[in-house]
């Protein structure tokens, strides 16, 4: 891979050891994938945030490092609610932890916003090259927004974020952002639909770069659980909500491919898997009025919707259902070992696995009756 002089400088360690490290992490990913330069990036977004998921490994890993970003960096979410924690019955132990790991990131220069839905904080521009880990964002910013960012690991979206580049190799490059597969759907679709469309093709594509050919045109929270879905049953990062090649395959599906859905009862309701936008918390509030919940319900947001939400989300907690930041049912583990209803095609796949819970989907409507009724 070619280096500038500045960034040889860089990997020689001119500008320090945390930088050096950085780029021989860069250099290093740039030699395996055959990319011939870098690329300044406009953002990063970090995964490797909760505590249940990185451990004490992870925290002694941040603990380590120092020096400070050079782009917009953010975080995805973390264990808690770093104010309702004790509502979500979190334990002292892990909450110490969990802020131990904020503040390392925090003294690095990262935005200590946890969401995996960097986007409604800050849109990048289309044709920005980014460097996220979160795979539900990778897959909204390079389909919805046009941005360019391939699915990193923690550790390479951290060493982008210090160094300002990433190697241009994947979907950063004009030549693999062409469709491989058509997806033609021909009944309508709306809301939760998408999320288990997405469940469906993602086992079926994998990798690939799917289009697709609706009756109508999704609208933005659409696009996000399908290609949340999709990232998580399958890995799929970029895809095309129309139809704009020949593609080698074409997929043709009914109804009766995508019911996925499961009218068992819950332990438990959770929403916001990606977190919701400010019209996902309206519909919720309006599925809400004049109910009370029954079972525990809580919807996952980020901070920055939140605080721009404020009378929907006091309409909702009316009904006794909890909205919470920071977090989301997947990474905290508040939820684990649960019968636990979702409305995301995201959450069922990684539930189990990753909350050992038994997990299954609903419609957004049907997770609020569900929650509704005893």
């Amino acid at each position: 891979m070619h280096l500038t002089r500045d960034e040889e400088d860089v990997l020689a360690g001119e500008s320090g050891a945390v930088k050096q490290k950085s780029m021989e992490i860069l250099v290093a990913l740039g030699d395996i994938y055959n990319a011939e330069r870098l690329v300044p990036i406009e953002s990063a977004q970090i995964a490797g945030v909760s505590y249940k998921t990185i451990g004490e490994a992870g925290l002694e890993y941040l603990t380590d490092l120092s020096g400070k970003v050079v782009v917009p960096t953010m975080l995805n979410p973390m264990g808690m609610d770093r104010y309702k924690w004790r509502e979500m019955g979190i334990n002292e132990t892990f909450v110490e932890r969990q802020l131990a790991i904020i503040r390392r990131y925090e003294m690095l220069g990262i935005d200590a916003q946890c969401t995996c839905t960097p986007y409604y904080v800050s849109a990048p521009r289309a044709g920005a090259h980014l460097s996220w880990a979160e795979s539900s964002a990778v897959s909204y910013a390079n389909s919805v927004l046009g941005a360019r960012t391939n699915r990193e690991g923690g550790p390479s979206a951290l060493a982008a974020a210090l160094v300002g580049k990433t190697p241009n190799y994947g979907y950063h490059r004009d030549e693999n952002r062409v469709p491989d597969i058509s997806v033609r759907i021909d009944f309508p679709l709306a809301g939760s639909d998408f999320g288990a469309l997405g469940y469906i093709v993602g086992k079926m594509v994998k990798s690939q770069v799917p289009q697709f050919s609706f009756v109508a045109p999704p609208n933005a929270d659409e696009l996000k659980a399908l290609g949340a879905a999709m990232a998580a049953s399958g890995s799929v990062a970029l895809f095309f909500p129309k139809e704009r090649a020949m593609p080698r395959e074409i997929i043709e599906l009914g109804r009766s491919d995508v019911d996925i859905y499961s009218s068992s009862e819950p332990d438990v309701v959770v929403l916001g898997c990606p977190h919701c936008s400010r019209s996902e918390l309206a519909d919720i509030a309006r599925l809400l009025e004049g109910r009370t919940v029954a079972r525990p319900l809580w919807i996952c947001t980020s901070r920055f919707v939140a605080d721009r939400s404020s009378s929907v989300i006091s309409s909702i907690e009316a009904s006794g259902a909890r909205v919470i930041c920071d977090t989301c049912m997947i990474v905290s583990p508040a939820f684990e070992k649960q019968r636990m209803m979702v409305n995301s095609g995201k959450a069922l796949e990684y539930g189990p696995s990753l909350c050992n819970s038994h997990t299954f989907m609903g419609t957004t409507a049907n997770c609020i009756t569900a929650a509704c009724t005893a």
